[in-house]
């Protein structure tokens, strides 16, 4: 399976470099049928796309800007969205302007069409790809999966910490690697993340009893406070007053206990701050998954993710 990268990644590679430093280097290019790929300058009134080729103009028809703006299936706005950013292209010929000076005819929707087609349509549940987090709505964050291709991961499947928006994990332009959820027939995928980021074991191994460390406050319950550690776990302080769900917290590790696959905590002090989110660490680096175990062995509840390109158990957390 040829595998197709988000836009954005083949911009600065010295391939892509060398096939726009010339006219003969595009029209080698042209002739090759390479995918390139080079930044947005404009979208004009017609909801063309020009594009910034260095050694000349290149402009990309409306009906050329996405897969699916031909029969309406994908609004303008994947054309308009483009604007200042990289997008992926192939030369689909040579004309010239009104000053008779050399443009480059390009198509973006013919390498969507071919990523869909030897990419997206062969990925299933348990392949490990590569993503650019495109925009965020409260219900999930879309990423780009290829050639500007978005698919949705649900926001329950970003992290087994619960958050109240995508936001919190997650910045626009962000790199990630995500895990195909689902996959049907027609293309659209389902993506998850929290098979990614480690099981309670890995995750809990970062930690002791008798240590004070930070922590995020996800929510304030009578019975206690719910303290993410990592994105992958969370801890149950003993309820205090005056704290809220999004202030950050000094906590102090009372025990940690793998078989009820619990830790308890105590709050030091929790305070309102707005630190960088730390890099996301993925614990998996494969490119498959057939199912992902979260609890502990000596754990009597069995949390699992089984992968098939057939059906998809989830246990949820």
């Amino acid at each position: 399976m040829k595998k197709y990268m988000p836009e954005g990644y083949l911009i600065r590679t010295q391939e892509n470099l060398n096939s726009l430093m010339s006219v003969s280097a595009l029209n080698q290019a042209y002739s090759l049928g390479k995918t390139l790929e080079a930044r947005v300058t404009m979208c004009d009134k017609e909801h063309n796309l020009h594009v910034d080729l260095g050694c000349m103009k290149g402009i990309i028809p409306r009906a050329e800007g996405a897969l699916g703006i031909d029969d309406g299936t994908v609004r303008d706005i994947a054309i308009i969205s483009r604007v200042n950013k990289p997008c992926m292209f192939k030369i689909k010929g040579f004309e010239n302007d009104e000053k008779g000076n050399p443009v480059a005819i390009l198509s973006r929707r013919e390498v969507q069409s071919e990523c869909m087609k030897e990419y997206i349509r062969k990925l299933i549940p348990g392949c490990v790809i590569d993503a650019v987090v495109t925009h965020m709505e409260p219900f999930g964050v879309f990423a780009d999966i290829g050639a500007g291709i978005c698919a949705l991961m649900p926001i329950d499947s970003i992290s087994v910490s619960r958050i109240p928006h995508p936001d919190a994990r997650f910045t626009v332009g962000q790199k990630i690697r995500a895990v195909v959820k689902n996959a049907d027939a027609d293309g659209r995928i389902t993506l998850s993340c929290k098979e990614l980021l480690g099981t309670w074991e890995e995750n809990a191994a970062r930690f002791k009893s008798g240590e004070t460390v930070p922590g995020i406050i996800r929510s304030v319950e009578k019975y206690g406070i719910f303290v993410e550690l990592t994105p992958n776990l969370a801890g149950l302080a003993e309820y205090v007053p005056n704290v809220s769900a999004g202030q950050c917290a000094g906590v102090y590790i009372k025990n940690l206990i793998p078989e009820r696959m619990k830790i308890k905590l105590i709050i030091v002090d929790a305070f309102d701050a707005s630190y960088p989110a730390p890099q996301t660490e993925f614990y998996f680096n494969g490119d498959f998954m057939n199912s992902w175990v979260y609890s502990p062995e000596c754990c009597p509840r069995k949390i699992e993710t089984v992968f098939s390109d057939l059906s998809l158990t989830d246990t949820a957390i």
